[in-house]
């Protein structure tokens, strides 16, 4: 077998590719057109560095309806793609019922693979959390009051957040996070490198043990919700369960809710309207 019962990359490649059934070049356009409006819409700094590469910027949505002087919740978003497309401007239609709500929320973008090796991604996501602790102030957010949530790959990158040493590597506290939403994420990178993916990825046996937050020790004890899809791929549910099991293990507070009728794609649009995902956010900062 090259992955659990997996005895084919054909076999792998189906229970991993989200976008049977979808036309991508549609879904991206949508996305677009989507998120430029919210730019319109809302007041947003675009592409404020959190590093020094280009890539490393995000656009931070400013919450509306707070008082004078009165800091916001902060809530980073990263986005999917599989580690390998993408970026921070097709997501920012997440952000209405949030922004709205009183939270200022960053979009992040990172660098992908295979421009990048794969733990370089890991450490620009640790770069955006460490950034926004440390200059959330200046923004007018609180720093004691930040959540991340992702969607896919940026699901990863989330439970790799929570898998990080701040106080050892960072300096900084390891309660910086409130609550932490992953949502159709991937824990256990051990299928990818038999996938079709691995020519981007080029994962070895080292990324797969270092990267794989199913198998690492939890060091943030936030609360954190994990959610999949009904339509998805049984993998998807299957790796958030054992996720869900690795955490309860080591005593967090973890939730996990399979979202009948979504896809891989669809179970974004619960970001908006009241959705579940939005009302796990605002509950983080509640």
């Amino acid at each position: 077998m090259l992955y659990r019962d997996f005895a084919t990359q054909e076999a792998i490649d189906r229970a991993y590719d989200p976008m049977i059934g979808r036309d991508p070049a549609a879904l991206v356009a949508d996305w677009r057109a989507r998120s430029d409006a919210a730019r319109a819409r809302h007041r947003v700094s675009l592409d404020v560095p959190y590093g020094p590469s280009l890539a490393e910027r995000l656009d931070l949505y400013h919450a509306e309806d707070r008082k004078e002087g009165e800091r916001a919740p902060l809530h980073l978003f990263f986005h999917g793609g599989y580690w390998r497309s993408l970026g921070h401007r097709e997501f920012g239609f997440i952000v209405d019922d949030l922004v709205a709500a009183g939270i200022s929320v960053g979009v992040v973008n990172y660098a992908l693979c295979p421009a990048v090796r794969f733990a370089e991604i890991v450490r620009q996501a640790r770069a955006a959390l460490a950034w926004a602790y440390r200059h959330a102030a200046e923004e007018g957010c609180d720093p004691a009051s930040i959540s991340v949530s992702g969607h896919s790959a940026g699901g990863h990158l989330c439970a790799m957040l929570l898998a990080t040493d701040w106080e050892g590597d960072y300096g900084l506290p390891n309660d910086l996070i409130r609550g932490a939403l992953c949502v159709s994420g991937l824990y256990d990178l051990g299928p990818f490198p038999w996938s079709w993916l691995q020519p981007k990825l080029r994962l070895d046996g080292r990324d797969v043990a270092e990267f794989s937050p199913a198998f690492l020790p939890c060091q943030v004890a936030a609360k954190v919700s994990l959610v999949a899809g009904g339509e998805e791929s049984g993998e998807f549910t299957r790796q958030m369960t054992d996720y869900a099991t690795h955490l309860g293990e080591q005593g967090i507070a973890v939730e996990q809710a399979v979202l009948p009728g979504d896809d891989h794609f669809s179970i974004l649009e619960h970001y908006l309207d009241g959705g579940p995902l939005a009302a796990t956010v605002k509950g983080f900062h509640a």
